[in-house]
């Protein structure tokens, strides 16, 4: 059994294509709740989510949507954890888009005794040419590409969901329960999802700013998680391979990175949508 949580915030561009996603998943051999927590919401997230309601309902799947006064992701998180009736868990954000087959492989992934985490095959997709070439850069190198990253989309097993209680009041909470398991115990289901980033470069630069200070945090927090990262750094040859074969996205991605280096920590997140 298997509850998928959505945290969702201002979402009423992109809560359709992601329920309409799920909700088209190939069926699954055990009950599935889903639940969109809505969290301080001022646009039709609430009533575009509620939408969908009979369609999960005719596929046999449980729906809720909480409409929930501004909590923050972690508080959404927790939010949605308190209303969950199934001890696996599948934490999804709302601009996340997931392949037909990708529910029932992660579910195979989970169901063993021992803790498991598991994602899928992240594609990372821009729209404008700064944020084609950005992520089509980003997807070579060996984290995205080699590892289960977990961008945008992650599960847990009921043993695994165990390892932790509350989310903290972090930036990044993919890294904190992905730092909870050793390499071994992250699974990849093969089969893709698509994760979008912000669009145009001082976007990127926000938002890859916070990106780097929420890993910051982790390491300053929870220094012990850090014995299970298993990230691996291009070095002068990987990036020099990488840019023969894609100068442009080299460019753009090494642009980025510079200014993130030159820049203040935001005070707020945007994705730049």
């Amino acid at each position: 059994m298997i509850s998928v949580i959505i945290p969702a915030h201002n979402e009423a561009s992109l809560i359709g294509d992601c329920l309409r996603a799920l909700l088209a998943s190939d069926p699954l051999a055990v009950p599935v709740e889903v639940i969109v927590v809505a969290n301080g919401c001022t646009d039709e997230t609430v009533r575009i989510a509620a939408g969908f309601a009979d369609q999960a309902r005719a596929k046999g799947w449980g729906f809720e949507v909480l409409d929930l006064p501004g909590l923050g992701k972690p508080g959404a998180l927790n939010a949605g954890d308190a209303a969950a009736a199934f001890p696996a868990r599948a934490y999804l954000d709302a601009d996340v888009t997931v392949g037909p087959g990708l529910m029932a492989a992660l579910w195979r992934t989970l169901d063993r005794a021992a803790p498991a985490y598991a994602s899928g095959r992240v594609r990372i997709t821009g729209q404008g040419a700064t944020a084609r070439r950005y992520a089509r850069f980003w997807s070579r190198v060996p984290f995205m590409c080699s590892g289960v990253p977990g961008c945008g989309l992650f599960a847990v097993n009921g043993p695994g969901r165990a390892r932790w209680g509350v989310f903290p009041p972090i930036i990044s909470d993919d890294t904190y329960v992905r730092l909870l398991f050793a390499p071994e115990e992250r699974h990849l289901a093969d089969v893709p999802y698509d994760w979008p980033i912000a669009e145009g470069f001082w976007a990127l630069i926000k938002v890859r700013k916070r990106q780097d200070v929420g890993v910051e945090e982790i390491a300053r927090l929870y220094p012990e998680s850090l014995a299970n990262d298993d990230k691996q750094t291009l070095g002068a040859r990987g990036k020099m391979v990488l840019a023969l074969r894609d100068p442009l996205g080299f460019l753009t991605y090494a642009g980025v990175a510079l200014a993130v280096r030159l820049s203040p920590a935001p005070r707020d997140w945007s994705r730049g949508r």
